[in-house]
């Protein structure tokens, strides 16, 4: 009797470790990652194009994702516990989709506590030799072709623009904007309002609605939801889209900038779980995507967009995606009449990433803040 109990102990324990093995695989295999968000997998525009990429690129890569959604960025402690609570449960990798996230990031890598961890981090300018990259893309090319769709839809000559943070990023992007509209019709005005945050819907749509009132009849946007498609078309005027190719805007869309980071992140965690991972230690980004390797990507026009337009946007798309075009190149100046760019220079990535004002053909004192920047 002894002898057959002890028979039953073992195959009962053989299969409890059995199943516990089953368990780890289905539940992520080779490892976890984290990853923060600033808005809800369900916004229909940032948050979810980042969270698309990382699903797939975790789920090509037998890696179980958690995500943290609604994360400000103003409580450092806030994103500090999210961290280590994805550390707690076994992440390690970790994934900061805003920009205001970098701080923290950066002092934890760098702590010495989470030598064993890889941080990732969309924009910011952080970066180490060993577990911590900061990754973005030349999002300026596909602005500027959008530019160049919304210059030959207007019939105002006046472009609307609304915009979360008088930051860099954002000013790269109104500028290249500007510079394609200005390509289509060199009058074009652009409008540009500061909404001061990424991803209020409430206060996008305000910024919206006041620009159609300034006799725009053409909207871009750089924030996160799709409020300013959804004032424009029910206004009746043009949009484009931005970060995902997602149309709301019915016959009033005419395309989208839109991100396709599922390339970046699938490679990166490949070489984490390899052993192979390592910051690149270039400037301003160690990962640094464009059109030419499909990082930034431009959605198909709207039948509104002229058939020669589409033409020369489409000329222009492929100019890019050949490494052939830049859209920081030649004289530009600021709206103050200060020099951007010279004659016969093309600005570095380095000197792009270090511009901090409008260039000329926008409206400075149409400038509309609706809360104060803080």
């Amino acid at each position: 009797m002894k002898k057959v109990l002890t028979v039953l102990l073992a195959a009962v324990m053989v299969f409890a470790l059995a199943a516990c093995g089953g368990g780890e695989d289905s539940s992520g295999g080779s490892g976890k990652v984290g990853a923060l968000y600033i808005g809800n997998v369900n916004d229909g525009g940032f948050t979810q194009s980042m969270n698309e990429a990382l699903e797939a690129s975790a789920e090509a890569n037998d890696l179980e994702l958690l995500i943290k959604e609604n994360l400000g960025e103003n409580d450092a402690q806030a994103i500090r516990d999210a961290v280590t609570n994805f550390v707690d449960q076994g992440c390690t990798i970790i994934v900061g989709c805003s920009f205001g996230y970098g701080e923290v990031l950066n002092e934890l890598a760098n702590s010495g506590d989470y030598d064993d961890i890889t941080f990732l981090h969309f924009s910011g300018p952080y970066q180490n030799e060993t577990n911590l990259e900061n990754f973005f893309g030349s999002m300026e090319e596909a602005r500027y072709l959008s530019g160049m769709a919304a210059a030959s839809v207007s019939e105002t000559g006046v472009l609307g623009y609304v915009a979360a943070f008088p930051y860099t990023e954002v000013q790269i992007g109104i500028n290249a904007f500007t510079l394609g509209a200005q390509a289509i019709n060199p009058d074009i005005e652009v409008k540009v309002i500061y909404i001061n945050t990424w991803g209020d819907a409430e206060i996008e749509r305000t910024g919206a609605e006041q620009l159609i009132a300034a006799d725009c009849d053409v909207l871009t946007y750089h924030a996160d939801s799709t409020a300013t498609q959804l004032a424009a078309s029910e206004a009746g005027v043009y949009t484009t889209g931005w970060n995902v190719a997602n149309n709301v805007a019915g016959d009033y869309y005419i395309t989208a900038p839109y991100w396709d980071i599922e390339g970046y992140f699938s490679s990166t965690f490949e070489k984490v779980l390899n052993g192979e991972f390592a910051p690149s230690g270039n400037q301003p980004f160690s990962y640094y995507g464009s059109m030419a390797d499909g990082m930034i990507c431009l959605d198909e026009l709207g039948s509104a967009v002229p058939e020669d337009v589409a033409q020369q946007i489409n000329d222009v798309k492929e100019q890019m995606e050949n490494g052939e075009f830049e859209v920081f190149s030649g004289e530009i100046r600021y709206s103050d009449g200060t020099l951007l760019c010279e004659e016969g220079q093309t600005l570095t990535d380095e000197e792009i990433w270090q511009i901090n004002k409008e260039v000329e053909g926008r409206d400075i004192d149409l400038q509309l803040n609706i809360r104060p920047y803080d």
